[in-house]
């Protein structure tokens, strides 16, 4: 089978499954199997397919076609410009977290100390550290697993001078001193709505990262309480939050004695972060 059949051939079982985007699922598997990248279909695709990438290629279209993500299939995602590995134990990189580190990026100056609370594959936190200078970074999450992924992340994005440790901890029972910023996409899905999620999300990635409670904000009201023992005065605490959530975090915030508190919209126009300043002890504004 050449090159050409290969994909046809994965396009038509995604299809069949119900993929929506089976064309170029079935593209991006290919050139992971073969090492190849798009042009290679458009000038060479009549060259043949060796039959241990053909059979390589054709199970994973059959696991794409259960519903498997794509990502964890080849076992990376793109983020902030940087490939992540990624596998079942952390969610997937979204383009809508890219809004999160941007916002972060705006307020980040040379040398802070950065906690990242439930890190997962690391993305926010090393993307942080990558586009800074001399910061330093405390990735937590309550998942042994995730920390595994997000280590590897770090050991292969960040130059060896970078300094970041990651740390298992439910929230902040193993966290110690203080730091310049908390960056956290923390669970904020209702239970309610965990079934009505596309089962790639729903059946394949991790439950633990994504269910809120019943109302979704758990975890907003559990960070923004314990994180005042953990920020510097003046400190900046930024969320990615659901994009019906801004007005209730926000509230969380300011009953916590954070100031200067703003909502942004991701490409959307959806509300997708939250973030503000830790009041120092009289006026903030």
């Amino acid at each position: 089978m050449n090159y050409r059949e290969c994909w046809e051939k994965g396009k038509r079982t995604l299809a069949e499954k119900g993929i929506e985007e089976a064309e170029l699922d079935a593209r991006l598997l290919l050139e992971h199997v073969c090492g190849t990248n798009r042009n290679d279909l458009l000038v060479h695709g009549d060259r043949e397919v060796l039959p241990e990438q053909e059979a390589a290629y054709l199970s994973l279209t059959g696991r794409r076609g259960e519903r498997i993500p794509l990502q964890y299939l080849t076992g990376v995602q793109e983020f902030m410009g940087l490939e992540f590995q990624v596998n079942e134990h952390v969610l997937i990189p979204r383009q809508d977290t890219e809004i999160l580190v941007e916002e972060a990026m705006r307020e980040l100056r040379d040398g802070m100390d950065i906690l990242d609370m439930c890190t997962g594959s690391g993305c926010i936190l090393i993307s942080l550290l990558h586009y800074s200078n001399d910061c330093t970074g405390l990735g937590i999450d309550i998942s042994g697993d995730a920390l595994k992924v997000a280590e590897k992340n770090a050991g292969s994005l960040l130059p060896p001078e970078k300094q970041v440790r990651f740390v298992e901890s439910d929230l902040f029972d193993a966290v110690e001193g203080r730091f310049d910023m908390i960056v956290s996409n923390p669970p904020y899905i209702p239970s309610g709505v965990i079934d009505s999620l596309m089962p790639e999300v729903r059946e394949h990635e991790p439950l633990g990262a994504l269910d809120g409670s019943e109302d979704g904000l758990y975890f907003y009201h559990k960070i923004t309480e314990g994180c005042k023992e953990h920020l510097k005065p003046g400190g900046l605490l930024f969320y990615e939050i659901g994009c019906d959530q801004g007005a209730e975090v926000s509230e969380i915030l300011a009953r916590n004695g954070f100031g200067e508190i703003r909502v942004t919209k991701d490409y959307a126009g959806l509300d997708r972060v939250v973030y503000g300043v830790l009041c120092h002890a009289v006026h903030c504004l």
